[in-house]
């Protein structure tokens, strides 16, 4: 089995490492932790890059413990912040942890037979502390001069909001998981992004003052796209990886949308193909660009990892629609998302069911006038959920009605509107 450091390295996923010694340390299995804070009920795709690489140790035989963090979540990372997150509420907190913790049971192996992954909560363990034991058996082994020294906290000391004491208590917290981690589980090494460099240093200083032991951290690259925008937003949105929060649709089109500067670096980051496959997309973007082969590539492989068969299946299903091909697996949510670009009307179910179809085209505005209505399915022109109308005798079904929320009409080839039923 190859290094993981080399495999991080070929495939972009290195940025640093805290000492020389770690290629040596990763000759043989350790066992190596990240950690994820509930700041919201779904990590984004933004957190798919670490995700990647915890997959990549646990690929190359070494055990793997996903920290979420329903302690460090009630504080907030100051970390590449340019001012403090607002605090949330312990119910808020829950929530979002048990919906990190089904994020990240869809990537990692908890039935590996040799390094199975596991999941675990650092409220369990910095939750017993008072305030006072806190500052006495772990505040005391920290020094001003290297917490002041640290980029994430200059960098907000210089800012306007400046930093609180809350915040600037975050790296102790988190070097204290590491601790916890190396005491219970022989946890050695720890990743995170770039802007982690800070927290992932203070607990590698702590092992090494209090377990007189050597320790490691391994830092991922902030992934930007080409034009310097941080990865995973889009139009200001973020991406999740809860459907239901990013449709399946909406996650496929992310990544189709991805510039031709970016679409092989997000191959090696984002996916598992072989590199000698990317080098193939590769000649096929610079060959034939217009294609967009590996863009559909890379959309096919994440959507699959992160949403499964199924969640692939839908999202091209969603993207058929577009041409004119049956929406009969899709649900509403599926379509709102897929049309709401394109125009909309509410209108309550008695004027839609058992209705004939042409009086609803006019109801809706698709059409202006009962005779135009006629006159465009007398064409072939008029179609239901893209199934075409084929008489004006035909009337909307209550299972014409998707979920009993949305029925989507259809003028022509691409002229689409939206029914909403209220």
């Amino acid at each position: 089995m190859p290094n993981v450091l080399d495999i991080l390295k070929e495939r972009g996923l290195f940025d640093n490492v805290t000492s020389e010694n770690v290629q040596q340390a990763l000759n043989s299995p350790v066992t190596v932790y990240a950690g994820f804070d509930p700041t919201s009920d779904s990590l984004q795709v933004g957190n798919f890059v670490t995700i990647m690489a915890l997959c990549h140790f646990q690929r190359c035989g070494h055990k793997v413990i996903a920290v979420v963090g329903g302690a460090t979540g009630m504080i907030g990372d100051p970390s590449g912040k340019t001012s403090e997150r607002s605090l949330l509420s312990i119910e808020q907190i829950g929530v979002n942890q048990e919906g990190i913790k089904e994020n990240l049971s869809r990537f990692l192996d908890f039935k590996h037979p040799k390094a199975p992954a596991r999941i675990v909560n650092n409220h369990d363990w910095l939750g017993q502390f008072s305030f006072i034991g806190f500052l006495r058996d772990v505040g005391k082994h920290f020094r001003m001069g290297a917490m002041l020294g640290k980029e994430s906290v200059r960098t907000r000391l210089d800012s306007e909001s400046g930093m609180s004491f809350t915040e600037f208590s975050y790296q102790m917290l988190q070097a204290y998981d590491f601790l916890k981690l190396y005491d219970d589980l022989g946890c050695t090494f720890q990743i995170g992004g770039s802007d982690q460099w800070g927290n992932i240093t203070a607990g590698t200083d702590l092992i090494r003052k209090l377990r007189a032991v050597e320790a490691y951290g391994v830092t991922l690259p902030l992934v930007c796209d080409s034009t310097g925008q941080k990865f995973g937003k889009s139009a200001g949105n973020a991406i999740y990886l809860d459907h239901k929060k990013t449709s399946y649709y909406d996650f496929y089109q992310f990544f189709v949308r991805t510039a031709d500067a970016d679409v092989v670096r997000f191959l090696k980051i984002f996916t598992f193909l072989p590199l000698d496959e990317i080098r193939q997309l590769e000649e096929m973007v610079v060959k034939e660009p217009e294609k967009r082969e590996a863009q559909k590539r890379l959309a096919q492989e994440i959507t699959k990892t992160v949403h499964g068969e199924n969640g692939l299946k839908v999202a091209l299903g969603a993207s058929a629609v577009l041409f004119g091909e049956e929406m009969d697996e899709l649900h509403a949510e599926d379509l709102i998302s897929i049309f709401a670009n394109v125009p909309s009307v509410e209108l309550p179910i008695s004027r839609i069911v058992n209705l004939p179809a042409i009086d609803v085209a006019v109801a809706a505005g698709l059409c202006k006038s009962k005779g135009e209505a006629r006159r465009l399915v007398e064409s072939g022109g008029l179609y239901i959920n893209n199934k075409r109308i084929d008489g004006i005798q035909v009337v909307i079904k209550p299972s014409d009605i998707v979920d009993n929320r949305v029925v989507v009409l259809r003028s022509g080839k691409k002229t689409y509107l939206l029914l909403k039923i209220t």
